[in-house]
């Protein structure tokens, strides 16, 4: 049985350290998925400036690692001050990876992740012509709307629950087993 994407790579959180693997990650992507994300061509300072800004309390990044390479991520940034009830999320996922359901289960993650932190509302933003993040976002229900060229997802996550935290705890312990492995995998490899 042929193994899919997702069975090859790990999604887990990022560590605090681990902002020059985001910035790396997005520095990666071809121009056409820079642009999706970021909803504008940026130079690189400004993705560099970015990633550092995970740093900041109430971000939460989740990641998509193929043998230790961050190869996409879901973003999730409270709006206004860190402990808000609205936040926005943002995906990005490299080019070979795409179509693949990397960012469904990153959406996935994250969602469960805004549920666990009393989000009532979170906001997707992307360009009108970005029909796959479009589709994504249907997924979970998202309410689409136009914006001044771009569009609108607003999802409403379900009140976080003794399970749903649970769920959110074992999915971390799952990704910090899963990171040590594939450490101790990478160094056995290049013995």
């Amino acid at each position: 049985m042929k193994e899919t994407v997702l069975e090859r790579g790990v999604i887990r959180k990022l560590w605090i350290g681990e902002t020059d693997a985001y910035r790396d990650h997005l520095l990666r992507l071809d121009p056409e998925s820079r642009r999706r994300r970021f909803s504008g061509v940026v130079a690189d300072e400004f993705i560099a400036r970015h990633a550092a800004s995970t740093k900041q309390i109430g971000v939460v990044v989740h990641g998509f690692f193929v043998d230790g390479t961050l190869r996409g991520a879901a973003e999730l940034r409270p709006i206004g001050w860190p402990f808000a009830r609205e936040a926005e999320a943002a995906l990005s996922v490299e080019e070979p990876w795409q179509s693949q359901g990397v960012g469904t289960a990153l959406l996935h993650r994250t969602l469960l992740s805004a549920r666990n932190r009393g989000i009532k509302l979170l906001r997707l933003h992307c360009l009108a012509e970005n029909k796959r993040m479009q589709q994504l976002a249907r997924k979970f229900d998202a309410d689409l709307r136009f914006d001044f060229g771009s569009v609108v997802g607003e999802v409403d996550p379900p009140r976080s629950t003794a399970l749903s935290i649970l769920r959110e705890a074992f999915a971390d312990g799952h990704g910090l087993v899963s990171a040590f492995m594939d450490a101790q995998l990478r160094l056995l490899r290049t013995a």
